[in-house]
């Protein structure tokens, strides 16, 4: 993130070229928004409110028009100035406390360490008994912070990885070094490099995505600002969110695909010109840096709603049922992907969407009911029981056991996709009504009983004559 200055700050635990300061041995382990994040944010704030009167840009510093459509962004390079002497620098790297650019950057921050102005929430999850210790959040954290603001300290993957990966550092997603912008069009996506261990409590920060491995801050404006700064249109495209939201080559079905998922099944085919960003992260016309003479513009509200916010899944799906033929009990449940420009669900291979019809007659008794589940694979097939045998020979036995154990079941619903679930309910002549609905769990390997890491989507009814004869 960009702060607009044409003085440098001495900020604790960042060095400046001339005087570099060694940062404290616990700057980059504090939690989010712990009682020392809040005392440390305080003096930022005062560092920056004692900073030189020299330190505001000039009003008419330059700002380049609004960015063009994505087309034109995605073949534009970075521009690359030469940088004025005695700005600070980043020793930490991506380990750099959010809590410093939130100092300047603090609508951004507000909502990167709060959620402030969206419905997300971390809910409680079980990893697999439902009379289980729910996992959840330190107390000190708020339940409706960012998913990237809680990528180092969400205990749910972390628990994932010690009991299914032996401890290994599958998680590079959340931990990633200063990394270039991938090639939108390479055939598959390579993991970026992770940060060392000591440094993964402070997960993914402001410099994860912001700061290039030259220790320039790369943001979509060309501004002046008391770090090394680089303008890049690219930031608005989804080549920004490639390298942790998909893993290796294009396979329908499989998890981990979210970024090849927009680019074959929704850009490429013209579904629509929206990259990530236009969707998860909407803008909104605001100062980037509050306290000083810039310009307001459009800026993204970082937030990134997903599978925490209901109101986001509430737009992903749409639902209908039809009847096969009047008077027959045949059923057609439509299942469509109108609101996501990538499969729902996506990610994780934990996640599911439930298509759950019931049939109730006219006395309200269920006469008959039928369950989907919409899931993407472990690996590179179908989830299947066909293969438990041949699992528990595999290095991530406990994984692969618990995918194959729930197959076959559905894929995810493509982006655009229309998908078609057909059902003849054992029914007798009579009057009845049809409801289906949409869930969504974020760990379908849980019990099923355990409900309160599951969101309603959509839901539909339909009301429906059974008649007796051929």
């Amino acid at each position: 993130m960009q702060c607009h200055s044409t003085s440098p700050r001495r900020i604790p635990g960042v060095a400046h070229a001339g005087l570099v300061q060694k940062a404290s041995q616990e700057i980059h382990t504090m939690p989010i928004v712990s009682p020392r994040c809040t005392q440390s944010l305080l003096v930022l704030v005062l560092v920056c409110l004692l900073a030189p009167a020299g330190a505001q840009a000039p009003a008419g510093s330059a700002a380049p028009p609004p960015a063009g459509p994505h087309e034109e962004q995605e073949q534009a390079v970075p521009r690359r100035e030469e940088e004025p002497t005695g700005l600070m620098q980043f020793p930490l790297g991506t380990a750099t406390p959010s809590e410093i650019c939130g100092a300047c950057h603090k609508a951004i921050y507000r909502e990167f360490a709060t959620g402030f102005g969206s419905d997300l929430e971390y809910k409680a999850i079980v990893y697999q008994a439902a009379t289980g210790t729910p996992l959840t959040l330190p107390a000190h954290v708020s339940a409706t912070a960012t998913l990237h603001a809680l990528a180092g300290i969400d205990p749910f993957p972390i628990h994932a990885r010690t009991v299914e990966e032996e401890g290994h550092a599958c998680n590079v997603c959340h931990f990633p070094q200063a990394f270039e912008l991938p090639d939108m069009e390479a055939p598959g996506i390579t993991k970026p490099q992770g940060r060392a261990p000591e440094q993964e409590l402070g997960g993914l920060t402001c410099a994860s995505c912001h700061l290039t491995p030259d220790g320039k801050i790369r943001g979509p404006y060309n501004v002046t600002a008391p770090h090394p700064t680089v303008a890049d249109p690219r930031i608005h495209t989804s080549a920004m969110c490639a390298y942790c939201h998909a893993l290796g080559q294009r396979v329908v079905g499989k998890q981990t695909q979210t970024f090849l998922e927009w680019r074959e099944d929704f850009h490429k085919p013209g579904l629509g010109s929206q990259h990530c960003q236009d969707c998860h992260m909407f803008r909104t016309l605001r100062k980037l840096a509050e306290d000083f003479d810039v310009p307001v513009r459009a800026v993204a509200r970082h937030l990134w709603t997903g599978g925490h916010s209901t109101q986001r899944l509430r737009t992903a799906l749409s639902l209908v049922i039809v009847q096969d033929e009047e008077g027959r009990p045949g059923l057609h449940v439509h299942v469509m992907n109108i609101g996501a420009g990538h499969s729902v669900p996506t990610g994780s291979n934990r996640r599911a969407v439930y298509l759950m019809a019931e049939v109730f007659d006219s006395q309200g008794q269920e006469a008959a009911s039928q369950e989907w589940m919409f899931a993407p694979w472990y690996g590179e097939r179908p989830d299947d029981r066909a293969f438990l045998v041949e699992d528990a020979r595999r290095p991530d036995a406990a994984a692969a056991i618990q995918a194959d154990a729930q197959g076959p079941h559905e894929a995810p619903i493509r982006a655009g996709e229309e998908r078609v679930l057909s059902w003849v309910p054992p029914l007798v002549p009579g009057q009845y009504t049809v409801r289906a609905r949409l869930i969504y769990d974020l760990n379908r390997y849980n019990d099923r009983t355990f409900t309160e890491d599951q969101t309603e989507m959509y839901r539909a009814s339909l009301a429906i004559t059974v008649r007796g004869g051929p």
